[in-house]
């Protein structure tokens, strides 16, 4: 299915090695294959999970109550139980259900391990449809027991053609309170590494009857350009026509907004086109302390700053979220934290801004068997080895470090943001984030905060990244500091939090995790969206003009802040805001070196954005590709001619190519209406979105020694989509041909057991060809229109048949179909067909599917991180 496998091997032992440093400062490590007891042979200790300053921080936050805390903290230093997510949008999905409950089920029953466990696997109880699975083992089990080997294999293999997804389970959860509809434009702010990404098109995908493409969409961004190379290979298994991966600054997400306008009644002539969303998924970046479980490290890197320097950066995404959210869509907010300061505070911030335009939602009805707990209405915040109770209580020179909204009431925070003749400061919120899955990011999250213009505002502002060295105990406490959180005044919020969720680890044996469910119940007014365009004290050099233009941007906000939204014909007005931005940007105290580089980088952005109206050849991303409608008639024609590709699949608008050398285009991708529609907003508006990836690719360029009547070939990929359109060069093959067919990939004709499907195979014409399996006696005529057919593509040589598939695909539908018809896999031995052809022309080119490398920015597709990374969740 996915492609891209033939480069696998460096880049899995890279990135596990990536994401297994955590035992490089362990000497005592164990080796390959041994075991991993504890007082084992060779004297391994376990990694230390004791950090003094998390315990007291989480007592001091009373996050469980007095009498569960050794549970609680029992469980956090037990390794993390393995899961995953069946595909149900798989064409395999139920023969997999059935392998798990017949197979692995009873043959794993002695390897129960875990006092907390009866059954070595078990389905999740809260999941709809017994398609998400516990494990009783961690992923290092899975690694190093013998016993589990066959089941480890059948993981890795499943998960790698895009079957099932090992994903954490309470990171499953987010997606299920989205309520997805198979219409519905869904935006995943922050999706690398792109599991619950991939949930959420199994969700619009399973929801649409097979062989259609469903009316919805899939919007993923993420900030990181490696990390977007990950999700686009994560996703690609998916195989999908209805997703778009985009590369932003979530915070900055752009608004894509076109209205029209009369010039002489300034009276709108058509209604608004805007990109607005059902659903957004807004799991933002944060200290990861609920993943502590799966990564040990944690134990010893934790630190209050951790938290509280991201508190401002996720109540910016959030406020981002919920403004390219469509009137009564939801949202969903949630980390992989248990800190209030990151959760409850950041929700009620929320609703502070929006006031009645937002809802947080009771969702206690909702998996009624999810164990969870509700949100936090009181809590305190720590800085400096001190517990801080109000903002009053904050001492002054660590206001700029501690904001009015991370605590209960929220007061004083309209009073802290000065935006006004403000000096502006770049700060680095954090030297490294953690993702959804736990693994520390690296690299810089960079964003601008407004100050007073006092002279300590850039030490200030300098101790907000740094790590809280007297909690990690590299520094001791003052003497007149306390710990002491009893003696300190606390503050009680008035707003609905317990109807937030957080996930503990002891009440069903997972990690941390925190949900709470937001929903849009009308536009944001004005103060709102100009709130939102500060947020919270943040000034973007880049973002007024992005955020005016999202959802409900169309009114007039103040004379100095409305633009005029004519899509390609604003050129004067983002130059004027720009300038605008450019002059607060500029302070008096800032040296003249600092200010030639600002006024060089706005120039330089202006200059970038001058010609609105050119041509779709040229992009205004560097780095990446344009995405081009393909709109080669002759090609076309004679694509379909050669596959007698029915009239009711539509191709025009929906083909694209990232090549701008459209005479030279290697690869076609197909998208859905939806995405279409989105891809010529973006156009008209000026290309706001930054595309790394999209659709599903279809048709691939062909070239071999002896020209084919049609240049281009099918992609597996997108056979599955095309097959029941399909008229022309298909074959039938018995269950046996078939398993022959995928065993030795090259066979010629006269070796078919079949003598009848030789003859009609050498008819064929030369060049690429559709083999569909052939269950029983089944008519041909009703194969092909089946959605649920199982085929391959392959090239029809002048002696012999190539599978166009690879290795890891085709063997993995080999086991499905000796799975399903109770076939054995024979040995291969010089009594069977042959393994080679005749002649160099008889192979093709890229017989094995490879990824395309066409939608990978600024990198090369060889260096995409894609293959162990199925356990980054």
């Amino acid at each position: 299915m996915g492609g891209g496998r033939k480069r696998g091997r460096s880049q899995r032992r890279h990135f596990k090695e990536e994401r297994e440093n955590v035992w490089k400062d362990n000497p005592k490590r164990p080796p390959a294959g041994a075991g991993g007891g504890e007082g084992g042979e060779g004297g391994w200790q376990p990694f230390a999970t004791e950090n003094p300053a998390f315990e007291d921080y989480y007592k001091g936050q009373q996050i469980v109550p007095e009498e569960e805390w050794d549970a609680f903290m029992s469980m956090l230093r037990k390794p993390l139980p393995a899961a995953f997510r069946i595909n149900a949008s798989s064409q395999f999905y139920q023969d997999i259900q059935s392998q798990l409950e017949n197979d692995f089920r009873k043959s794993l029953e002695t390897e129960v391990s875990d006092e907390h466990e009866k059954e070595a696997i078990r389905p999740l109880p809260w999941y709809p449809g017994n398609l998400a699975w516990h494990l009783n083992f961690s992923r290092m089990q899975l690694r190093r027991n013998q016993a589990l080997e066959s089941f480890h294999e059948f993981l890795k293999q499943e998960n790698e053609v895009g079957n099932i997804t090992r994903q954490e389970a309470v990171s499953m959860v987010p997606p299920l309170f989205l309520k997805v509809q198979p219409d519905h434009h869904i935006l995943d702010m922050c999706a690398a590494p792109g599991s619950k990404t991939f949930q959420l098109l199994e969700m619009i995908h399973q929801s649409t009857k097979p062989g259609m493409l469903p009316n919805a969409m899939v919007v993923a961004n993420d900030l990181d350009v490696q990390r977007c190379n990950l999700l686009i290979h994560q996703t690609k298994r998916m195989c999908t026509a209805n997703l778009i991966v985009t590369n932003h600054e979530a915070q900055n997400f752009p608004g894509c907004s076109l209205a029209k306008f009369c010039p002489e009644t300034c009276v709108d002539e058509s209604k608004p086109q805007r990109l607005e969303f059902d659903c957004v998924l807004c799991d933002v970046p944060c200290s990861g302390d609920g993943t502590v479980r799966k990564a040990p490290d944690m134990w010893r890197t934790w630190n209050i700053g951790m938290g509280n320097g991201l508190h401002r950066l996720q109540v910016e995404i959030a406020m981002r979220g919920i403004a390219l959210l469509k009137v009564g869509g939801r949202m969903v907010y949630s980390t992989c934290s248990l800190n209030p300061v990151e959760n409850e505070a950041v929700v009620g911030e929320i609703l502070r801004r929006c006031g009645d335009s937002v809802e947080l939602l009771d969702v206690s009805n909702e998996l009624p068997e999810l164990v969870r707990r509700p949100g936090l209405s009181t809590w305190k915040v720590r800085d400096r080895g001190s517990w801080v109770g109000t903002y009053e209580d904050v001492l002054h020179y660590r206001k700029k470090v501690i904001s009015p909204s991370m605590f209960p009431s929220g007061k004083g925070a309209t009073d802290s943001c000065t935006v006004g003749g403000s000096d502006v400061v770049n700060i680095n919120v954090v030297d490294a984030v953690m993702n959804e899955s736990g693994d520390m990011v690296e690299g810089k999250q960079e964003t601008k905060i407004a100050t007073n213009g006092s002279n300590n505002g850039d030490n200030a502002n300098t101790e907000e990244i740094k790590q809280d060295e007297s909690e990690s105990g590299k520094v001791p406490r003052r003497s007149d500091e306390t710990s002491d959180s009893t003696s300190i005044r606390t503050e009680h919020s008035s707003l609905p939090l317990h109807r937030c969720m957080r996930i503990v680890p002891h009440d069903q044996n997972s990690g941390g995790f925190f949900i709470a469910v937001l929903q849009k119940l009308s536009p944001l007014n004005e103060s709102q969206v100009v709130e939102a365009i500060k947020g919270g004290g943040s000034i973007l050099k880049d973002s007024a003009l992005n955020r005016l233009n999202g959802p409900g941007s169309d009114k007039v906000l103040s004379e100095e802040t409305s633009i005029n939204q004519q899509g390609v014909d604003d050129s004067h007005v983002l130059n004027e805001q720009k300038n605008k931005d450019m002059d607060n940007e500029i302070s008096e105290d800032r040296s003249s070196e600092e200010a030639k580089v600002i006024v060089a980088e706005v120039q330089n952005d202006q200059a970038s954005k001058r010609d609105k109206r050119k041509s779709q050849n040229q992009t205004r991303w560097r780095g990446v590709d344009p995405v081009i409608f393909f709109k080669d008639e002759a090609t076309i024609r004679s694509i379909v001619s050669y596959y007698g590709i029915k009239d009711s699949f539509k191709l025009e608008g929906h083909l694209v190519t990232r090549n701008p050398d459209t005479s030279h285009v290697k690869r076609i991708y197909y998208v859905s209406k939806s995405v279409q529609e989105v891809l010529e907003l973006n156009v008209k508006v000026g290309e706001r979105l930054k595309i790394t990836s999209l659709g599903l690719k279809i048709f691939e360029r062909q070239s071999t020694k002896e020209d084919s009547p049609c240049t281009f070939r099918l992609s597996s990929e997108g056979l599955p989509l095309l097959l029941p359109y399909i008229t022309k060069q298909i074959l039938y093959a018995s269950a046996i041909d078939f398993q022959h067919l995928l065993q030795y990939r090259i066979i010629k004709f006269p070796d078919f057991v079949d003598a009848k499907f030789g003859e009609e195979a050498s008819a064929l014409l030369r060049g690429c060809c559709v083999v569909i399996l052939r269950e029983g006696h089944q008519d041909v005529e009703s194969i092909g229109m089946d959605p649920n057919a199982i085929a391959i593509v392959c090239w029809k040589g002048k002696t012999n048949l190539c599978v166009m598939l690879t290795p890891m695909d085709g063997k993995e539908l080999l086991d499905r179909i000796s799975f399903r018809f109770g076939l054995k896999i024979p040995k291969i031995d010089d009594g069977k067909p042959s393994l080679k052809s005749d002649g160099s022309d008889e192979q093709p080119d890229g017989g094995d599917e490879t990824v395309d490398p066409e939608c990978v920015p600024e990198s090369k597709a060889s260096d995409m991180e894609i293959s162990d990374f199925k356990e980054a969740e």
